[in-house]
Parts: structure tokens; C-alpha cells; sequence
């Protein structure tokens, strides 16, 4: 396995652990407007995707989340990262290793950059990732498509091929294999979906400890 030219970070449950949070709440908001659910259910099916996508697969089955669903998500984003966001455990140490090797990285995400400076920031991490930061905001379509992928590698200067993408999300590899590049599914997580991530085409990995002996960066 060569090199990486470029590393694609995504970054709820990769970078930062917001994955309860964010799921728990959805699970209340979607309850409370009469699609029943579970924190469970919502991590394994809307993990990694966009809000405008969760609103039409939720409205697809006649239920109203009201045109200002996502603006009304995002404007609860501060308060409900305000406190207890904490940077995946030894994240931080994959990423120096990675620019001690000199390879480029950025991170690319179904959520708002607004969105990645809330919760970078309250880790620690914005400012290794300022630099190059991507939205599915910027592309026609979100995770399970490649368009985010491709649009990252594209504005870095780097072939699909040379690419290589570290996910959580079924959604997340699935772009990722379909853009062309290499995969590496972590999925310490419970709520993790480790054969649907294999089933993806990721590689599993449950430490980011041993990513650094799984992708070639020296």
C-alpha cells in the first residue's frame, strides 16, 4: 500500500465524540414530531448524514419537521456542544504524525463548517484543521455519495486514488469507496455498525492507535 498524497479526516466521531449527543436529540426532535425513535435507531441510520437528507427521508413518510427544521438544528448546535465535546482518544497524536510526515490532510464533513468550528474548537483540534475544511454544504449531494470526497481532493490537488479517508459511518465509507479511495472505518463506538462498514469496503480499526500501523505514512 503506497504512500497517501492526502489524508480526508471526517469529523463527528472521528475527530470529536458527538455522536450521542447529536443522535439523542435528533431521537427527541423526530419523536416529538411523530416519527418514534431511538438514539440507537437514529446512530445507525443518520450517522454521517446530512440534516437536509434526514428531513427528506423523514418527510418521505408524511411527517412535517417544519421548513425551519434545519436552520432550527443548527441555531441549537452552540448550546448543545456548549460542554462534555472531547477530541476522539489519540486522534490528536495520528494527526501530528501525519503532518510530521509532511502529508497533506483536511477534514470533510456532512456537517456546516459553522457547525465543525463549535465543536473543533471546543477540542482543541480548529487549528490543525483550519486550513482546509470541507462542507457537504459545498456539493449538490451528501455521504452516501462521492461529491464531498471528490470536491476535497479536487481543491487539494490530488488524484481520488492517492486519497485516503478515515470514517465512522456506513454513509461516510460508502462515499468514500465510491469516490475512488481507500477507506479506514474506525468503529470503537457501541453504536458502532461494524459489518456495515465491512460490508462498505472500509478496513476496521476500533484504536486510533493502530491506524498509524495500518496507513503508510512514513
Amino acid at each position: 500500500m503506497s504512500i497517501p498524497k492526502l489524508v480526508i479526516f471526517d469529523c463527528d466521531g472521528i475527530l470529536v465524540d458527538t455522536e450521542n449527543l447529536a443522535n439523542q436529540r435528533l431521537a427527541e426532535w423526530l419523536s416529538a414530531a411523530g416519527f418514534t425513535t431511538t438514539l440507537e435507531y437514529c446512530r445507525k441510520h443518520f450517522s454521517g448524514r446530512s440534516m437536509v437528507s434526514v428531513q427528506k427521508e423523514i418527510e418521505a413518510t408524511g411527517i412535517s419537521l417544519g421548513a425551519d427544521f434545519v436552520d432550527r438544528w443548527n441555531a441549537g448546535l452552540p448550546d448543545l456542544f456548549a460542554h462534555g465535546v472531547e477530541a476522539i482518544p489519540y486522534v490528536r497524536e495520528f494527526i501530528e504524525k501525519v503532518r510530521a510526515a509532511g502529508i497533506p490532510y483536511c477534514v470533510a464533513s456532512s456537517a456546516r463548517v459553522s457547525k465543525m468550528h463549535i465543536t473543533l474548537g471546543q477540542t482543541g483540534l480548529l487549528p490543525l484543521f483550519e486550513h482546509a475544511m470541507f462542507s457537504s454544504t459545498m456539493v449538490g449531494r451528501g455521504k452516501p455519495f462521492p461529491d464531498l470526497f471528490l470536491h476535497a481532493a479536487k481543491t487539494m490537488g490530488c488524484a481520488p486514488a492517492d486519497c485516503i479517508v478515515i470514517e465512522d459511518s456506513v454513509a461516510g465509507t460508502e462515499a468514500g469507496i465510491a469516490a475512488g479511495m481507500r477507506v479506514f472505518s474506525y468503529h470503537a463506538d457501541p453504536y458502532s455498525d461494524p459489518d456495515g462498514l465491512a460490508e462498505a469496503g472500509g478496513i476496521l480499526f476500533d484504536d486510533m492507535r493502530e491506524l498509524a500501523g495500518l496507513v503508510p505514512i512514513h
